[in-house]
């Protein structure tokens, strides 16, 4: 019905051009590639920026091991100056659980090991005594 109404020189005209000229398509797939390279280039600035802040840092916080004790319970041993503390880290809460003088751990690639049977030791000392 809308070709007996339309000129046959417009109708060939019409079907010959594409929908969506390819300057068009360029140009969205330039600007999501821009705004990509921005994301990685803001990303890795505020990496470097952020470097030393993290657990891995050389201040006077320390993680010397840790423990699972349940799905989303864990115990973490924390050393601080002089002074090592046992942390609880439950998803609600943070808990000091005991502070002791720094000391010395057996083995160094294998110190989650040595604190949970450092650990398993302790709780079995308290439940005798209490």
């Amino acid at each position: 019905m809308l070709a007996s109404l339309l000129p046959a020189s417009a109708l060939a005209q019409a079907s010959a051009e594409p929908l969506v000229p390819a300057m068009a398509i360029m140009q969205t797939v330039l600007a999501l590639l821009a705004v990509v390279g921005v994301l990685l280039l803001a990303a890795h600035v505020l990496r470097r920026l952020n470097r030393g802040h993290g657990f891995g840092s050389s201040g006077p916080l320390r993680v010397v091991g840790g423990a699972m004790i349940g799905p989303r319970e864990r115990i973490i041993l924390v050393e601080v100056g002089d002074t090592w503390i046992v942390v609880g880290l439950v998803p609600s809460q943070i808990r000091c659980l005991h502070t002791l003088p720094k000391g010395e751990t057996k083995a160094p690639g294998n110190g989650e090991k040595h604190f949970a049977q450092w650990l398993k030791q302790l709780t079995e000392r308290r439940n005798e005594d209490g």
